[in-house]
């Protein structure tokens, strides 16, 4: 390979609309060089390359020695990287003055934290913005290349639902789990992963700003490393076991390293470089944005500096105080962006990402039409169309403002919190209305239906709410915005349990103060809190919402409409969950004859709140009276529907439990068997319900003494486990500990204790702490061995 005439190559790229063919022949290059055994500094030293246009080769799409086999996002392969990572910014420096020395802090084991030097005011002081996230990427680009991880996990930990998003992810990689569970689930049994792996990982939580939102999921291991960034020191407490290493500014040799590797293309422009730099301080940021717009211009170190001097002399004449410098340097920097776009497009872009989530912005909500249409209303008329958009972006890119990672798919626009709280705090408040109903319409508009690519929702999810804290009630001036109903359902159907509550309480607090009783919004996050609530497992909580549903669809429909009489059905289901089993009974029964009076008696909705009623009944002990019911369903389902149809096996497997219940077991076993031969000529031998079936018809023959079949079909459910969910799931390890009971009911002692202390072992090792299927086997072995 001619090193040389590829550097050539990106050297004459220069136009803002070649750099996607630079990124192209960089990627390509990459995967060339990793082959030869260069690394990406190499790569660019061998080229003999201005880091401008290196912005691209990052540790992220950085392919390393033994192909895609090893590269980020690879599902099943190792080694495995989960979670998208900052690029590392244009001249990178180590830092070996300045910054702590995280290889020798963070041994096996251990955990430490990037925090903010002293001199930082507050969480999003200027000061504070020093560099920890780049260090945390190199860091982890570092062990990553030398081979030093199986395992590396980058999770933005801005709030639970991102937290968890992010252990969802890679626990679906790393374990194969199915991500239709209950992300809380997910996440523990990850970390349970985790604390007991031989494979060595480290996981970053970047830009941590919560404590409370790692309950229950503080990652630790002896294999594993935990490096976490913050911009407020006082996050990390003693419960998370990290000693802090501050980050401050750099070492003034440092500083003039950086900014020489800035300043390459004219030397000339270092002319005055130590006197700049003692002016900025050796702020990180502000020497970033200082070199971006001198390198973008004409200016010297010299020139710059004098524009610095007279605008922070006119910012601390305005505000009685001396501003750092990066809070003047940013303004600079907007200048020469107004310099080299069209007018209006530096507020309009601007404006639009200080909105929205500044760790991952999909570059799409830039050119959705609710964007264009923000952009034309507010002047920005050079915005006509998406390359303009994305030239502008990356205009912002080049003078400091933002970073554009062209590398992703879709391309990913950050943004520093200090640099989107100041654009915010300077945006007019005539023009915060329609950026905030811009941003809103965008994100709705880009959000795709099926929600395939969940860390493309787990972004947009991210978006939504931090525009709901920019924007505040502005979302609420025509009723509840789209868009934060649309949150609230992919949080939902991210089983993201917890998060799910606190958004659609937020919005039912805010429906009832803002709106009218009545409105249909309050009516629907009225609904979706109910179910929420429900979702979660909180059911007592649960009730009063769907007692309020229930009472306004009645008072406003009237009592046969029938989202009345669903509102009752789902209230009877609500009581029955919340063990209210009388009142759910007279609410169900209620709820049948409406649905009769309303549907007809063989129409399916009128079938399934029967359903739910014998339901009520066998939960109150009322068995005879749940298999009266069960069975009139049954023959009016197989009559209607077919007696294969889903819903009428269904109501035969209730059925079947209803038998058991009572004590009925002859009658059990023949309906299980009649269960179990539909679902394996319907669904397939494998199939979970099957499977399930079989285990149903195990415990029958259990209960009924006949212990030969029993033990047979519970080697054969958990064999069946083993095989479609692996042997340290948690229904596998469930169904063990069921037939290590069938063999010690038949005398099998030994071999139940074996299978019991093998099922312990498992327990411990894959299920979160304090489990309660662990609690069972480990006294269940109690019980038999007496130790």
């Amino acid at each position: 390979m001619d090193w040389g005439v590829l550097g050539d190559c990106f050297r004459h790229v220069g136009s803002l609309s070649g750099l996607v063919a630079v990124k192209q022949i960089q990627r390509t290059t990459a995967g060339m060089a990793a082959r030869a055994g260069w690394s990406a500094l190499d790569l660019r030293d061998r080229c003999g390359v201005d880091s401008r246009w290196w912005r691209s080769l990052t540790v992220e799409n950085w392919v390393p020695a033994g192909g895609l086999a090893g590269a980020p996002g690879v599902r099943g392969r190792w080694p495995l990287w989960s979670g998208a990572t900052p690029p590392l910014a244009d001249g990178f420096i180590a830092r070996p003055a300045s910054a702590p020395g995280i290889a020798g802090a963070l041994n096996l084991g251990a955990a430490v934290a990037l925090v903010p030097a002293r001199g930082a005011d507050s969480p999003r002081d200027w000061r504070g913005s020093t560099g920890k996230t780049q260090l945390a990427v190199a860091f982890a680009g570092s062990l990553w290349q030398s081979r030093g991880v199986d395992l590396l996990v980058w999770v933005v930990a801005t709030s639970r639902a991102s937290v968890l998003s992010g252990f969802v992810e890679a626990a679906v990689a790393t374990m194969g789990i199915d991500p239709e569970s209950d992300a809380e689930s997910i996440a523990a049994r990850f970390v349970s992963w985790l604390g007991e792996t031989s494979r060595p990982w480290l996981m970053v939580l970047d830009d941590l700003s919560d404590v409370a939102d790692m309950t229950r999921l503080w990652p630790e291991g002896p294999a594993g490393r935990v490096l976490i960034t913050t911009a407020d020191s006082t996050t990390i407490t003693g419960e998370l076991r990290a000693p802090t290493l501050p980050v401050g500014a750099f070492d003034p040799r440092e500083a003039l390293s950086y900014l020489r590797g800035r300043l390459t293309a004219d030397p000339d422009q270092r002319l005055g470089a130590i006197d700049l730099i003692e002016a900025l301080d050796c702020e990180p940021l502000a020497l970033a944005q200082a070199s971006e717009v001198i390198a973008t211009s004409a200016l010297s170190c010299q020139d710059y500096r004098g524009h610095f001097l007279r605008r922070r002399e006119q910012l601390a004449e305005a505000n009685g105080v001396m501003p750092s410098a990066a809070s003047v340097t940013w303004t600079l920097s907007v200048e020469q962006a107004d310099q080299l776009l069209p007018p209006g497009a530096v507020r309009s872009l601007l404006s639009f990402a200080a909105l929205l989530d500044g760790h991952g912005i999909p570059g799409t909500v830039f050119t959705a039409p609710a964007a264009f249409r923000f952009y034309a209303a507010g002047g920005a008329g050079g915005l006509a169309d998406p390359e303009r958009v994305r030239e502008g972006l990356l205009v912002l890119d080049r003078v400091g403002l933002l970073s554009v990672d062209q590398a992703a798919t879709p391309p990913t626009v950050r943004m520093k919190p200090v640099i989107q709280a100041a654009v915010r705090s300077a945006m007019p408040e005539e023009y915060l209305d329609p950026a905030a109903r811009a941003a809103a319409d965008a994100l709705l508009e880009v959000w795709p239906e099926d929600e395939q690519r969940a860390w493309i929702a787990a972004d947009l999810r991210s978006c939504a709410d931090s525009l709901q804290q920019a924007a505040g009630d502005l979302l609420w001036t025509d009723g509840c915005h789209p868009l934060l109903l649309r949150a609230g359902r992919s949080q939902d159907s991210a089983r993201l349990l917890g998060p799910a509550v606190t958004h659609w309480r937020k919005l039912a607090a805010a429906s009832q103060r803002i709106l009218a009783p009545n409105h249909p919004d309050t009516l629907t996050i009225g609904r979706r809190m109910a179910d929420a609530y429900l979702a979660a497992g909180m059911a007592t909580e649960a009730v009063p919402w769907f007692e309020w549903v229930l009472a306004d669809r009645g008072g406003a429909l009237g009592p046969d409409h029938p989202e009345t009489v669903k509102a009752k059905r789902d209230l009877g289901h609500a009581l029955i969950a919340a063990n209210q089993l009388q009142e759910a009974l007279r609410v169900l029964s209620a709820a049948v004859s409406d649905y009769e009076r309303v549907h007809a008696p063989n129409h399916p909705d009128t079938l399934g709140v029967r359903d739910e009623l014998a339901a009520a009944y066998r939960a109150s002990g009322h068995f005879d009276d749940a298999i009266r019911l069960y069975k009139r369903t049954l023959a009016d389902r197989e009559r209607v529907q077919g007696s294969r149809h889903p819903d009428a096996m269904s109501t035969r497997q209730h059925l079947a439990d209803a038998y058991l219940a009572a004590g009925r077991y002859k009658d059990a076993i023949s309906y299980y068997k009649r269960v179990l031969a539909d679902r394996e000529k319907v669904l397939g031998p494998d199939h979970p319900d099957t499977i399930d079936a079989r285990g149903d018809l195990a415990a029958a023959n259990l209960a009924a003494g006949r212990m030969a079949a029993a033990v047979q079909l519970y080697e054969e459910t958990c064999t069946a486990y083993a095989r479609v969910f692996g042997p340290d799931h948690p229904d596998t390890l469930a169904r063990r500990a069921n037939l290590a009971n069938a063999y010690y009911r038949v005398g099998w002692f030994s071999d139940a204790a074996t299978l019991l202390s093998d099922t312990l072992a498992r327990c411990e090792r894959f299920l979160p702490p304090g489990d309660p299927l662990t609690r069972t086997v480990r006294e269940s072995l109690t019980n038999i061995t007496g130790g």
